[in-house]
């Protein structure tokens, strides 16, 4: 686990986007469980979770999934999915999310 400090919103959501990118790129979960136990594909397998704190209560961030694709979230302990619009990506609907 690693924590950086930023002054500004926009700098840690961009950061949050580069280094998700870097894991949705090496992303490669494969289905677990078998015949007795339930099987999970990779697209519900979260392999990482890069989360934002800051002033306000403020919690969010993004949960890279196994297949390589990305949700953006709100909350902590009640985590709730930010919807994509079309033509958005995690990051531009976590970006949406944020805005004051």
């Amino acid at each position: 686990m690693t924590r950086e400090r930023y002054t500004e919103l926009e700098a840690a959501v961009g950061a949050v986007e580069e280094r998700g990118r870097e894991l949705e790129r090496g992303a490669d979960a494969r289905a677990v469980g078998g015949s007795f136990i339930r099987r999970i594909e990779p697209v519900h397998q979260v392999v990482a979770r890069l989360e934002l704190s800051g002033p306000g209560r403020l919690r969010a961030g993004v949960d890279v999934r196994g297949d390589g694709s990305s949700e953006a979230f709100t909350g902590r302990v009640r985590r709730r999915l930010v919807e994509q619009r079309k033509g958005e990506d995690a990051y531009g609907a976590l970006r949406r999310a944020l805005r004051p």
